[in-house]
C-alpha cells in the first residue's frame, strides 16, 4: 500500500502538505497541489476515507429524511423517485455519499441525532409537515448551526433554506385551460392541507375560478392524501353529484389516476364524459388510459438544487446562498382535458 509518505517524497513536499491537500485544508499554491496530485497518481495513492473525515470533522454524507409510511411504497412514487434521483446525482458529483432515515409522524423529531453522531454533515429534509414538532426541531437546527434544506415544502413566518415547485402558478394554469375549453363546474381534489404545496394548488384554483366570475363549491372540494387508493375513494363521492362535475383537478396524478378508474369502474369515461388534470407529469400520466393532462414539476431539478444548495452552506452558513429557490412548472394537455361536450 502507497503512503503519504511516498507521495511527499515524489512531489518534494512535507507529509503534511500532502495532508493538506487531500483534505483540503488551508492555503495552497496551484503548482504545489498539482505535483501532489500528479504524485499521487503516479503512485496509485488513495487517501484512507477513515482518516480523511476526522481530519475534515465531517462524515462526507449528505443525510436525506424521509416520511415512514406502512404499507407504501415510498420508493415507487413518482415524486420520491425523482427528487432522490437528483439528490443522488449531485453528492456522486460532489464526491459525497447519501445516507437515507425514515421517520414516522409518532417519532420524536430530533434530527440533530444524526449530526451528533457524525453520520452526515447536512440534511435534505422531504415530507415534511407544518405541524409544532417539525417547526420546533427545524428551529433547533437551525440555531444550532446545522445545515439543511427543506424540498417542496414551507414554514411560513420561517426563513429556511428551501427549494420548491410555483405550485400556485401552476395550478392556476390547469383551471384556466379547463376554463378556457368551456368547462364551469370544476371539482378540486387537494391533499392534506398540512403541506404547503397543497394550500398553493388550492390558491391556484381559487385565483383562476375568481378570475372567471366563479366562486369555490364546497360541495366541489375533497380531500385525499395523495395516493391512488385516495383518489380511487373519491370517485365515490364524485359520482354521487356527477350532475354537478363537468371537470376534476387532482393535486397529484396518481389520485387523478384513482379517481379515473374509480369513476371508470361507474361507465364514467375520463375525456368522454368529463375531464381531468392531474399533477406531477408522472410516466403513468402518459400511460394512462386516456393520457392524463397534468402539470409538470421539476422534482429531479429540486433534488439536485437542493442538494446542492445545503452543501455549498456547509462550514459557511445559510448566509452564503439563496435561501428561497421557486423553480417553473409546466402544462402538459393531453387527451383527458380535452373533452368535447355534446349538447
Amino acid at each position: 500500500m502507497v503512503t503519504r509518505k511516498e507521495v511527499a517524497e515524489l512531489a518534494k513536499v512535507s507529509e503534511a502538505t500532502v495532508s493538506r491537500v487531500f483534505n483540503g485544508l488551508g492555503p495552497m499554491k496551484p503548482a504545489t497541489k498539482e505535483r501532489v496530485l500528479e504524485a499521487a497518481k503516479v503512485l496509485g495513492y488513495h487517501p484512507n476515507a477513515i482518516a480523511q473525515s476526522f481530519a475534515r470533522r465531517r462524515s462526507g454524507n449528505l443525510g436525506v429524511v424521509l416520511p415512514y409510511m406502512p404499507k407504501v411504497h415510498l420508493f415507487s412514487a413518482y415524486y420520491f423517485a425523482e427528487i432522490l434521483s437528483g439528490i443522488g446525482e449531485q453528492v456522486r458529483e460532489q464526491g459525497y455519499d447519501m445516507l437515507l432515515s425514515l421517520l414516522t409522524p409518532d417519532d420524536d423529531l430530533d434530527y440533530g441525532r444524526l449530526y451528533r453522531s457524525q453520520k452526515v454533515d447536512a440534511c435534505v429534509i422531504l415530507g415534511a409537515r407544518d405541524t409544532e414538532s417539525q417547526r420546533s426541531s427545524l428551529l433547533q437546527l437551525q440555531e444550532q448551526g446545522l445545515p439543511f434544506c427543506l424540498v417542496n415544502q414551507r414554514f411560513e413566518g420561517l426563513s429556511f433554506l428551501e427549494v420548491d415547485a410555483d405550485h400556485v402558478e401552476g395550478s392556476y394554469q390547469a383551471v384556466r385551460h379547463l376554463l378556457d375549453e368551456g368547462y364551469r363546474k370544476i371539482a378540486f381534489l387537494n391533499g392534506s392541507p398540512h403541506y404547503t404545496n397543497s394550500l398553493d394548488r388550492r390558491h391556484g384554483y381559487q385565483k383562476a375560478m375568481l378570475e372567471a366570475g366563479l366562486t369555490m363549491d364546497p360541495a366541489l372540494l375533497f380531500e385525499g392524501n395523495y395516493s391512488r387508493t385516495s383518489g380511487y375513494e373519491i370517485a365515490a363521492k364524485v359520482w354521487e353529484i356527477r350532475d354537478q362535475v363537468e371537470a376534476v383537478f387532482a393535486a397529484n396524478d396518481r389520485m387523478a389516476i384513482g379517481l379515473m378508474q374509480g369513476l371508470r369502474e361507474r361507465g364514467w369515461i375520463a375525456g368522454r364524459d368529463y375531464a381531468v388534470i392531474g399533477c406531477d407529469d408522472s410516466d403513468a400520466a402518459k400511460l394512462s388510459d386516456p393520457p392524463l393532462s397534468s402539470i409538470k414539476v421539476p422534482f429531479f431539478e429540486m433534488g439536485k438544487g437542493a442538494a446542492r444548495a445545503v452543501l455549498a452552506s456547509v462550514g459557511q452558513g445559510s448566509s452564503e446562498v439563496q435561501l428561497q429557490v421557486k423553480l417553473p412548472t409546466e402544462l402538459k394537455i393531453r387527451q383527458s382535458s380535452k373533452w368535447i361536450r355534446q349538447e
